[in-house]
C-alpha cells in the first residue's frame, strides 16, 4: 500500500521548493505524489495548533503511504513538504521511518525570506497585519493567545516569524538523525541565479539521471493581496450568507468545475494579486542586524561565505 519516501524536501516555503518540487516531479526516475505539501512528519505541529486537517488529511502511515503507491519500483519516491524543517519533531520522526532518507534543505536570506513569508500569509489569510515590522512586534501576543485571525488561532506558529528563521537550529536537528552526506544544503540565491545547476546538482545527490532535459520553472511567486477585491470575492467564495450561498448554487448549475477553477485563478492572478510594494528599506536594515549573528554561524557550520553572499559584511 505504497511507500515511505526515499528523499524529503524541507526547504520553507518562499525559498523555490514549489519550484524544486514541479522540476523533479518532471523527472522519469522519480514520483512525486500529487499532494505537494502532505506534512505528515510534521504533526506535533498539528498538535500543538489543535488543527486536524493536513493538506491530504493523512492522519495514519499507511494512508502517508498510499500516496505514493502508484510509483514504480524503479522509481525514488519524494516528499515535498516545508513544515517539515521547522517541526521540533519531523527529523526524528523521518529518520525513524526512514533511516536511509536523503534530506533537501533550501535556505534564503532571512529578512527576504520573512518579507515573502509575510506576504503569503496575508495572501492565504493566516495574517492580517499589513505592516511586517509591527507583525513581527505582534509574536509575543500572538505566542499567548491575542492578535490572531481565524486561521492563525488553531496554528499560531505560523505567525512566528524569528523562529521560522531559525536555520542553524532547524539543519542541526536533521544532522542529528542522519549523516552529513544524506543532507543537502541549497542556497535560494543559488536556485535563482541558475535554475538548472542546482536542479542537476539535486539529481546527483538523489543518484538519477542528471542529463535529461530541463523545463525552467517559477511557481509561486511573492504578490500583495489587493484587500478590498479579495474581500469581496473571498465573501462569496466561502461566505455564509444567503446571497453568496444563491451566488454559488448559480454558478455551480451553470458553469463546470474544471472552468470555474480556472477562471478563479486567473481572477487572482489578473485582479486580486498585484505585484508587491518596494520593501521598507530601514526595517530591512534592523533585521538584518538582528540576524546577522544567525548568518554568521551558519556560515561557519556550513563552511560557506554567506556573510558576503547574503550582504552582511557591511552590517555593523
Amino acid at each position: 500500500m505504497g511507500r515511505v519516501p526515499d528523499f524529503f524536501v524541507i526547504g520553507h516555503p518562499k525559498c523555490g521548493t514549489t519550484a524544486l518540487y514541479a522540476m523533479l516531479k518532471r523527472h522519469p526516475q522519480i514520483y512525486m505524489s500529487d499532494v505537494k505539501e502532505p506534512q505528515f512528519f510534521a504533526s506535533d505541529l498539528r498538535v500543538l495548533s489543535g488543527d486536524e486537517r493536513s493538506s491530504a488529511g493523512q492522519r495514519t502511515l499507511s494512508e502517508y503511504m498510499a500516496l505514493f503507491e502508484a510509483a514504480r519500483p524503479d522509481q525514488l519516491v519524494g516528499d515535498a513538504s516545508t513544515r517539515h524543517i521547522w517541526s521540533p519533531g519531523a527529523a526524528a520522526r523521518i529518520a525513524a521511518a526512514q533511516p536511509a532518507a536523503r534530506v533537501i534543505a533550501v535556505l534564503r536570506e532571512p529578512t527576504s525570506f520573512l518579507r515573502s513569508l509575510h506576504l503569503q500569509l496575508l495572501q492565504n489569510r493566516a495574517e492580517d497585519e499589513p505592516d511586517l515590522g509591527r507583525a513581527i512586534a505582534l509574536e509575543q501576543d500572538r505566542r499567548a493567545g491575542r492578535a490572531l485571525t481565524e486561521l492563525a488561532a488553531s496554528q499560531p506558529k505560523l505567525l512566528m516569524y524569528a523562529e521560522r528563521a531559525g536555520y542553524l537550529e532547524q539543519l542541526r536537528r536533521y544532522h542529528a538523525v542522519f549523516p552529513r552526506d544524506q543532507v543537502l544544503v541549497l542556497i535560494y540565491e543559488d536556485f535563482r541565479a541558475d535554475n538548472e545547476r542546482t536542479l542537476r546538482q539535486v539529481q546527483r545527490f538523489l543518484g538519477v539521471d542528471d542529463t535529461v532535459p530541463v523545463e525552467v520553472l517559477e511557481a509561486n511567486p511573492s504578490v500583495r493581496r489587493r484587500v478590498g477585491l479579495d474581500e469581496t470575492v473571498f465573501a462569496v467564495t466561502y461566505g455564509r450568507s444567503r446571497g453568496a450561498r444563491m451566488v454559488r448554487k448559480t454558478l455551480m448549475r451553470l458553469t463546470p468545475r474544471r472552468l470555474r477553477q480556472e477562471a478563479f485563478r486567473t481572477l487572482q492572478r489578473s485582479v486580486l494579486f498585484g505585484s508587491p510594494r518596494p520593501p521598507d528599506e530601514e526595517l530591512m536594515l534592523e533585521l538584518r542586524r538582528r540576524f546577522k549573528p544567525e548568518v554568521q554561524a551558519l556560515s561557519e557550520y556550513l563552511d560557506r561565505d554567506l556573510v558576503t553572499l547574503w550582504g552582511y559584511e557591511a552590517i555593523d
